[in-house]
């Protein structure tokens, strides 16, 4: 293990500096992977990151491989660099406890449905009326003015609405699949951290805070309709659906004679010296490889030959020969093979940290390199409550208060981490 892997500071209580974000707080009441992944992101860049959770914790601490109870392992990736406060929202306390958290917080980010909110009394103008300057962000299934409207939904439900499996299918012939990662859940909560981001923005120009909503169906729609809206673009149509060179059936990896690689020959350049290296220079006057646009309208049989050549030689052979013509081309990894990617190594893409409960973990590092503000994991994924008397003294309860509402039950403290009281 080379020491620039080794993440020394992971296990303060004491946070490093922080990134580009420092001195912007979100109060974090998602779950699963959608909304926490958005607010990794945000905490990866400095953000100081309140994750509220309910006394029985996020689902995601009991999805393993596990050491111990709630601390599973895809919850350990969302949840590093963030702070955890346990509360019931449905009791007095702890709602007064989540507002009291609020009005020192510029974001508010939640995932379960308006209507549930307002049940709590923690619609966007009950938080408002303690902080106007709050972005009250909800990421959820469908947007409020559609038909779909307080839906639930899920990474698999969206994946297939918005046509994934389909599209699978169409292109492969096989039956309909959905993407083995939480795609839905991860791109969208991609535009989650931009939206807080931008809402954050706004709110420190004019003032104001504001409600937003950011639709799983309605992002993922726009990702898939962006590549495959195809001929519908126009209207009236000019043609079909899809984007023909995504969904050609020998889009994939390419079959050698003693494995796979990922080759992409894309432009004119690119078929130039693919046809001179397998001495075809004859095909750069064939009417259907002869133009970006030729190749386009016959990409079935242009991969097809691709294919079929490809697979007379050895993996070592083409990534040697199509490195020398300068033809993007990679090995096929698998998620192991990943892991031990040189580029990866030297670069330090997996850190491995000291947990103070979990011990040793690698875990995906923080994405980007900034001169000015680098990044980094200041803390470790919370245990259920680990934050939280030091988040309720912050917010100016004091300590018998504190301890009248875990006695009540509106509140959980994890009395055990790392052998002492938090």
């Amino acid at each position: 293990m080379s020491q620039r892997n080794v993440e020394t500071a992971s296990t303060v209580s004491c946070p490093q500096a922080a990134g580009p974000l420092e001195g912007i707080r979100i109060l974090d009441l998602s779950a699963v992977v959608m909304g926490p992944y958005a607010t990794q992101i945000l905490g990866d860049l400095g953000a100081d990151v309140i994750k509220l959770e309910p006394p029985a914790g996020d689902n995601m601490r009991a999805v393993g491989p596990m050491r111990n109870p709630g601390m599973g392992a895809i919850y350990l990736h969302l949840n590093r660099n963030k702070r955890s406060v346990a509360l019931d929202l449905k009791t007095a306390p702890g709602r007064e406890a989540c507002l009291a958290l609020a009005r020192t917080a510029d974001v508010l980010l939640y995932n379960t449905r308006p209507q549930a909110m307002a049940r709590l009394g923690l619609a966007y103008d009950d938080v408002a009326a303690v902080n106007p300057r709050i972005v009250y962000v909800g990421a959820y299934g469908f947007g409020s003015g559609g038909a779909y409207a307080g839906r639930p939904a899920y990474d698999d439900l969206i994946q297939g609405m918005t046509a994934i499996p389909s599209l699978y299918q169409q292109n492969s012939g096989d039956v309909p699949r959905y993407a083995p990662l939480t795609l839905a859940d991860r791109a969208v909560g991609m535009h989650v951290a931009i939206a807080m981001l931008a809402g954050v923005l706004r709110a420190r120009m004019s003032g104001r805070g504001q409600a937003i909503e950011v639709p799983m169906f309605e992002a993922m729609s726009q990702l898939v309709l962006g590549d495959h809206l195809g001929g519908k673009t126009f209207d009236p149509p000019a043609g079909d659906t899809g984007y023909s060179r995504l969904l050609v059936s020998y889009r994939r990896p390419y079959a050698t004679l003693d494995g796979h690689i990922s080759l992409l020959i894309y432009n004119d350049k690119h078929w130039s010296k693919f046809f001179h290296l397998i001495n075809r220079a004859d095909l750069l006057q064939d009417a259907r490889f002869c133009s970006h646009t030729a190749r386009a309208e016959h990409i079935d049989e242009a991969y097809r030959l691709v294919a079929e050549t490809i697979a007379t030689r050895t993996s070592a052979y083409w990534l040697g020969a199509f490195d020398k013509a300068d033809i993007p081309v990679a090995p096929l990894y698998s998620v192991d093979d990943l892991i031990e990617d040189p580029h990866l190594r030297e670069v330090g893409m997996l850190k491995h940290l000291e947990h103070a409960s979990e011990g040793s973990l690698r875990t995906p590092a923080p994405v980007g390199n900034y001169s000015e503000t680098p990044l980094s994991i200041r803390r470790n994924a919370p245990r259920l409550g680990e934050h939280t008397q030091e988040l309720l003294l912050e917010a100016g309860f004091d300590e018998s208060a504190v301890a009248a509402m875990v006695d009540a039950g509106a509140a959980v403290r994890d009395t055990h981490h790392n052998g002492t009281t938090t």
